[in-house]
């Protein structure tokens, strides 16, 4: 007595439905699933002929799918080359971006802030703090227009003192005439100097000492002309 084989068989037209049930099948296993088919097909019931040739064309749509992705593959690598060269092209200009960071040489010279307000303000007080946290410079600024402020900080504290070079936070804090607070987005300017892709998008390198991401630029203008005449 002989005993019985068992041998899973794919039905006919199965290997279709398996192919749509796992829309992520790459072409080897596609094929290696095409020949498990023929090897355990009934010999007495052969898979129909226009079963078979289905399959071969949805094997050869599959080749033309992989071949189309590899292709969007390379565009897009080659148009993030291109904005990245783009990119490249602003080191040594002047960036406006968001941030609450101004960098003082220490000197006693005027350092550019400037902020957005969504709405008139009744009373704006702009806080401008050392890197330990502490509250050096506060300038009660009153009424201010909705849109861009520019104001200058002279890098002194409120006693007059000249403070040490370095990185500054500066906090806007805006009310209406309701004693509302209104909205206000903070920038920073600094000459771009260097811009790294490390972490999977450019980041600019302000000579300021800031880095943000190029999402946050707002402005690129040429730097100022400091060649002497």
């Amino acid at each position: 007595m002989v005993d019985s084989v068992s041998s899973s068989t794919v039905a006919p037209g199965g290997f279709a439905q398996a192919l749509g049930a796992s829309k992520g099948m790459g072409r080897d296993a596609f094929l290696k699933l095409l020949v498990a088919q023929l090897k355990n097909q009934d010999p007495l019931k052969p898979q129909d002929n226009s079963a078979f040739v289905a399959e071969l064309a949805q094997f050869s749509s599959l080749e033309q799918t992989m071949g189309i992705n590899d292709r969007l593959d390379l565009l897009s690598a080659q148009s993030q080359g291109l904005q990245n060269s783009q990119v490249v092209g602003l080191v040594g200009q002047l960036a406006t971006v968001r941030g609450s960071l101004v960098t003082s040489d220490g000197k006693g010279l005027g350092v550019p802030v400037a902020f957005s307000l969504d709405d008139k303000t009744e009373k704006t007080t702009v806080v401008i703090r050392d890197q330990s946290g502490n509250a050096v410079r506060t300038l009660d600024l009153g009424e201010r227009p909705a849109g861009v402020s520019q104001i200058t900080w002279d890098g002194r504290d409120d006693a007059g003192n000249v403070q040490p070079a370095g990185t500054y936070s500066v906090a806007v804090q805006a009310t209406s005439a309701s004693g509302a607070a209104v909205a206000v987005s903070q920038e920073t300017q600094g000459t771009i100097q260097a811009v790294s892709f490390d972490k999977g998008y450019p980041v600019l390198h302000l000579s300021t000492g800031v880095s943000v991401p190029v999402a946050d630029l707002l402005k690129v203008a040429s730097p100022p002309n400091t060649t002497k005449p």
